[in-house]
């Protein structure tokens, strides 16, 4: 029956149980079994390279970089008082630079203030002021006209004078001459009629007079001014202040009437009183004032102002007395 059985094929066969390798040679058609090599034993020991570091690394190129653009270098850039020049150059350019940094900066901030200075206003208003002073700058030889014309509609306040006052000191900064000039009279034309609305009669008629003199003759201008003076006073009389215009003396016939309430008359009293009050305030201020010295362009542009007010002063004092002493 052993004999009789068949021969099982070789890859039904059963492997053997031990792990030692035979000596018997491997069947056909199956690669030989190897045996691991034992994981220990057969370790060899390792030679360690040393570890650069990537700053030594990045050192070393530099380094042969340095080299290599050494050769090309001209001869001066061996030289140490050459070297301490050139650092010494750097220095100053840096400053230079922080300095220039600085200005900027410093104007900047100044031109960021004069925008926020009509912050606190209502933009509405703002605008219309914008398009007002734009209108006075376009009108060229009708600014007169157009800045009366402002001033009776009410259009004049302290926004407009803001307005023009931040163009004139953006221009100040720019360095612009002639636009400088040009706001400048401007402001102070607006100035004087925002104070002529704003001031008493007596105030008002100071400045009319003080307007007739064309800068020649002092002899005619005050005869102008006397005969303005009979115009504006009332005839100061014992009758003509007692009895109105219109009433006949002989006849004592006529009507007596109440003046209105709101009748702006201006006694001479009256004017005489509030300019010798002004007198008194700026001579008091001009005391205290030094006189400007030297010769360079602010200082005579100071003198020239002194100069002027003082020549104004006279000419207030002048006035007064013609008006103290002035018979119908």
């Amino acid at each position: 029956m052993a004999a009789g059985t068949t021969a099982l094929p070789v890859f039904f066969r059963p492997r053997p149980t031990s792990l030692l390798p035979s000596s018997s040679p491997p069947p056909r058609g199956r690669l030989p079994h190897r045996p691991f090599p034992p994981r220990l034993s057969s370790l060899r020991p390792v030679n360690l390279i040393p570890a650069v570091s990537a700053v030594e690394k990045a050192k070393g190129v530099a380094a042969e970089a340095d080299e290599v653009e050494l050769e090309g270098m001209p001869p001066e850039y061996y030289d140490e008082e050459w070297q301490s020049h050139q650092r010494e150059r750097t220095k100053e350019w840096h400053a230079y630079r922080q300095k220039e940094e600085a200005e900027e900066e410093k104007r900047t901030n100044e031109y960021r203030e004069i925008g926020m200075r009509l912050k606190a206003y209502p933009q509405e208003e703002v605008c219309k002021a914008r398009i007002l002073v734009s209108s006075f700058i376009r009108a060229g030889e009708d600014i007169e006209e157009e800045i009366e014309k402002a001033a009776e509609r009410g259009a004049l306040t302290e926004l407009v004078l803001m307005v023009i006052w931040n163009r004139l000191d953006i221009a100040r900064r720019d360095d612009e001459r002639d636009t400088i000039r040009s706001l400048d009279l401007l402001y102070r034309r607006v100035e004087t009629e925002i104070l002529k609305s704003e001031a008493t009669p007596a105030m008002r008629l100071l400045n009319e007079l003080l307007n007739l003199h064309d800068g020649s003759d002092d002899g005619k201008w005050l005869k102008k001014c006397k005969k303005h003076m009979i115009e504006v006073f009332p005839r100061e009389d014992p009758f003509t202040m007692v009895f109105p215009a219109g009433f006949n003396m002989e006849k004592h016939e006529g009507q007596i009437k109440l003046p209105p309430q709101d009748d702006d008359v201006l006694l001479r009293v009256d004017f005489v009183r509030e300019v010798d009050e002004l007198l008194k305030e700026v001579q008091a201020e001009q005391e205290n004032n030094n006189v400007p010295t030297g010769n360079d362009p602010e200082a005579v542009a100071s003198m020239l102002k002194y100069q002027e007010k003082l020549r104004t002063i006279r000419q207030v004092e002048s006035m007064l007395e013609l008006a103290a002493t002035l018979k119908w």
